[in-house]
């Protein structure tokens, strides 16, 4: 009797297997079956059947491996001794600083080049954007699916001013993060009731608003051609540049070097490392402030927040200001350092990366996050054949953090208060 049912059972693995292997063959057919190529005749259709039988076999091998496991009791779990554990948490702080010591000295490592620069300034970007997004989600508790609308308005404010005003980098950076912060504020009014799914639908149009303002409204934003022409930012008024004004010295001249364009790359690195260590510092020091410790409790339980006499609208508000604040800086940042913005550039794409990141780091891990940025855009950054399978390696990923870390990688995060031991 007990070998039927596991004849059984197992006929039901290999089935439920082989059915998903059907399944991820009927979906790859279209995507990855067929493929244009271009030659100097005429444009024709190949096809790569190849491809799409090597996805039925994957997804056939990983589901039976799922359901064999499931059979064998579940996924194994690992846990560390608890004397580790004690020790990997005291190491913490001290990673943290190793971290930042070679973030620091990056642009002046033997191996290092302009290239790596710019990819590691991209990741930090990415990096900022998450640490501003954990306030929202890891902290308080709120699912926002809009917040690169944050970040468009943050650009776009910095592009608008420089060139319509001529105002610097400088003045325009705390004003971007002032109107980012607005527009956080305008958002958090109208879902100060809602939760859940239903929060989630309606930033996620939020950030769908602004992006179609910004591609209609061509008087002020310039429509889909975007804005051009954006300054640069300068180092107390000195240019990184080959040629400074009459009466006016650039960086170069003024420090006595030879002109390089690489001054520009590393500048603008050490100003992002700067904002987003000043946006970790702030969020860690936040935490420990009534505010952070009212953004946990609201995102524990809502009822008992009010019970304690917490206004879950105060609460809520000042989350997602905050949250808009850092990614207005961002924003402008991005926009000095492309020199150009458009539309496209802040699609909801943007927003499922940077909740990636802090979904797959562990929602509140502010270590967490740089991992996570490091994996999902340095990864493809770094090599660029892997660009076309970015969406695929998300999927994946949040797959396999649902399966094995549902609270992500570095989920274990330091309590805001805790009591003594008695003593």
């Amino acid at each position: 009797m007990a070998g039927r049912f596991a004849t059984n059972t197992l006929r039901g693995a290999v089935t439920d297997a082989l059915a998903g292997g059907i399944v991820a063959a009927a979906l790859a057919l279209p995507m990855l079956g067929f493929r244009l190529v271009d030659s100097a005749l005429a444009l024709t259709l190949a096809t790569r059947f190849d491809w799409v039988l090597w996805a039925a076999l994957v997804v056939f091998a990983g589901r039976l491996a799922l359901n064999l496991l499931r059979l064998g009791g579940g996924l194994p779990s690992v846990r560390l001794p608890d004397s580790l554990t004690a020790r990997l948490s005291g190491a913490r702080p001290w990673v943290g600083w190793a971290l930042i010591a070679l973030a620091a000295a990056l642009p002046f490592l033997p191996f290092s080049d302009r290239n790596l620069v710019d990819k590691a300034t991209m990741v930090l970007i990415y990096v900022m954007l998450g640490w501003g997004l954990n306030i929202v989600v890891g902290l308080a508790g709120l699912l926002d699916l809009g917040f690169v609308a944050f970040y468009a308005v943050g650009a776009y404010s910095y592009a608008l001013l420089s060139t319509g005003l001529g105002w610097s980098f400088w003045v325009c950076l705390p004003l971007a993060g002032l109107f980012a912060a607005g527009f956080g504020v305008a958002l958090g009014f109208p879902v100060l009731r809602l939760r859940g799914d239903y929060l989630a639908i309606v930033t996620l149009g939020f950030g769908e608003i602004i992006r179609v303002i910004l591609q209609n409204w061509q008087d002020l934003t310039g429509g889909p051609a975007g804005v051009s022409g954006i300054p640069r930012p300068t180092l107390f008024g000195l240019p990184f540049a080959a040629r400074a004004p009459e009466g006016h010295q650039t960086f170069a001249e003024f420090f006595g070097l030879t002109f390089s364009g690489d001054h520009r790359v590393i500048f603008l690195y050490f100003v992002i490392l700067a904002l987003a260590l000043l946006t970790n510092l702030f969020t860690l020091r936040i935490r420990r402030l009534p505010i952070g410790r009212a953004w946990e409790a609201l995102r524990e339980d809502e009822i008992a927040c009010r019970s304690l006499g917490l206004n879950p609208t105060n609460i809520k508000l000042s989350a997602f200001a905050t949250g808009a604040m850092f990614a207005g800086f961002a924003g402008s940042f991005f926009a000095t350092r492309q020199g150009f913005i458009s539309p496209e550039s802040f699609t909801f794409i943007e927003s499922a990366v940077i909740l990636a990141i802090v979904v797959l780091g562990g929602m509140g891990s502010q270590i967490g996050v740089v991992l996570a940025a490091l994996l999902l855009v340095g990864l493809p950054e770094w090599f660029r054949e892997l660009q076309q399978y970015r969406m695929l390696a998300f999927g994946g990923a949040m797959v396999l953090i649902m399966l094995w870390k549902p609270s992500g990688l570095l989920s274990s995060r330091s309590p805001t208060i805790s009591l003594g031991d008695g003593k």
